[in-house]
């Protein structure tokens, strides 16, 4: 197979460089790709053309680049684009991406299908972030909202992006960036430069001018110039990565989501009839993303909806890559995942939790091996407590615990949750949740935590991270 050989994009101009990283498949180790490594010194370089790279956006309206992004996303998911020193069809994109990162073919098509979503419904997607604005108010500097004058001023020159490889969707939280005027610098995760070039290159063939788009794979060095020179940043990493940006305003952290499904006295008696929900929840894209539920909260019951759920999972099985029935990924690094086996392991050696899906699944270990790729079987646990070191862990692979907690001590209990979708019609849980500052995203009802929702913010508000509101007043003269 002919081994693509992907450039530097610098303003979207291809650059050789002499330094590259080859990307392997996971299990065999073949060569899949030759990916060129920019230094830090480089990227440096680079940032003094950012007002260039601006004014090519400024031409355009918002409204204009919307259009551009509906195209782009026709593209994305249909066309043959260019890929280095070739040409990639969307069936190439599927096999590669597979191929380094272990998501089963089945899992890159549904993120492929997110990723065109956010193409094609950016309108949307902007008018849930900038609450309804009228975009011209961006092209123009100021307008009108609610019938008051408001003017928007852009906080950086450009956006900064250091990108995971965990998951092909988390490109949707920068791609608005473009339609809201704002050039971006990527660094693509080491196993995953196929969704952040193939999204560069339905921009530019949809009309996007490509002075607009910076790819930069490179080390650690040059992800710390990537947000040193951009005023404001996304960056995606554990705990220890949150900690060190949580006071940092001009970076917007995506860390450990933490989510969770909480079933209320009123409804956790009829809890079979929200197993798909919870089953969703936890396993939907492989539990990779940080809207996976990691815990499940109810005030009894818990032992017997945990042990269902450990049966349902059990069906969960590693497969083929381009096995239709594939639902579970591998993982690039084996190491990682003989780490998270571990603690687990580890972790159930504190009373007090008990792993269902070991009996679920007939034994066996958690770890696996199917044609030399490592697989995490998925795993249920039922923690007696709260306290207990498994109760509010995430890991990256279909996990969950559940836990019996009284419903009038939910809150204390709960902890940071990026989504927490609230299985009940109690008014007064409800409203306490409403006023919980811990929960970024509530949904009310049977709805799974790893649904999307192109109108409503993500994790922080992108718009809000790119432009600030200034008093504003004109009087004609």
């Amino acid at each position: 197979m002919n081994v693509p050989t992907l450039p530097i994009l610098r303003f979207g101009q291809p650059y050789t460089s002499l330094d590259a990283d080859t990307v392997s498949a996971i299990g065999t180790g073949a060569p899949v790709a030759s990916v060129g490594k920019a230094n830090a010194g480089l990227v440096r370089r680079d940032a003094r053309r950012f007002d260039e790279a601006r004014a090519a956006l400024a031409r355009f309206t918002c409204d204009e680049l919307i259009d551009v992004a509906a195209r782009a996303g026709d593209l994305f998911m249909n066309a043959t684009l260019p890929l280095g020193d070739g040409e990639q069809t969307p069936g190439d994109y599927v096999r590669q991406l597979s191929a380094t990162t272990g998501l089963p073919h089945t899992l890159v098509r549904a993120n492929m299908a997110k990723v065109h979503e956010v193409f094609t419904q950016m309108r949307t997607i902007l008018s849930g972030l900038t609450r309804g604005l009228d975009l011209a108010a961006i092209d123009h500097g100021y307008g009108e909202q609610g019938g008051a004058p408001v003017s928007f001023y852009p906080t950086t020159r450009a956006l900064g992006v250091v990108l995971p490889s965990n998951s092909p969707g988390v490109n949707s939280l920068w791609m608005p960036a473009v339609a809201l005027k704002t050039p971006v610098m990527l660094k693509p995760g080491a196993e995953e430069p196929w969704t952040p070039y193939r999204i560069i290159q339905a921009f530019i063939a949809a009309g996007a001018p490509a002075e607009a788009f910076g790819f930069y794979p490179t080390g650690h060095d040059g992800s710390a110039a990537v947000m040193e020179v951009c005023d404001r940043s996304i960056i995606f990493g554990g705990a220890d990565t949150v900690r060190q940006y949580e006071h940092n305003l001009g970076v917007e952290v995506h860390g450990p989501g933490w989510s969770k499904v909480i079933i209320g006295e009123d409804r956790v008696d009829h809890w079979q009839k929200y197993l798909d929900v919870l089953v969703h929840s936890i396993a939907g894209n492989s539990g990779r993303s940080c809207i996976n539920a990691s815990s499940v909260v109810v005030p009894r019951h818990g032992r017997v909806i945990a042990e269902a759920l450990a049966e349902r999972l059990a069906q969960v099985t590693p497969r083929a890559l381009d096995d239709e029935r594939a639902q579970l990924a591998g993982f690039a690094n084996p190491q990682m995942a003989g780490w998270m086996d571990g603690a687990i392991d580890e972790a159930l050696q504190t009373p007090g939790a008990v792993d269902l899906s070991n009996k679920a699944r007939g034994g066996g270990d958690r770890l696996v091996e199917r044609d030399a790729v490592t697989y995490l079987h998925p795993t249920v646990v039922y923690c007696e407590s709260p306290d207990h070191p498994l109760a509010n862990t995430e890991y990256l692979f279909p996990f969950a615990s559940v836990v019996e907690v009284e419903q009038a001590a939910v809150l204390d209990h709960i902890g940071p949750s990026l989504v927490v979708s609230a299985i009940t019609e109690d008014d007064t849980l409800i409203g306490q949740l409403l006023a919980c500052p811990l929960i970024q995203r509530l949904n009310i009802g049977p709805t799974p935590t790893s649904v999307a929702q192109w109108d409503q913010p993500h994790e922080g508000n992108l718009f809000e991270l790119l432009y600030q509101r200034r008093a504003v007043s004109r009087v004609t003269v």
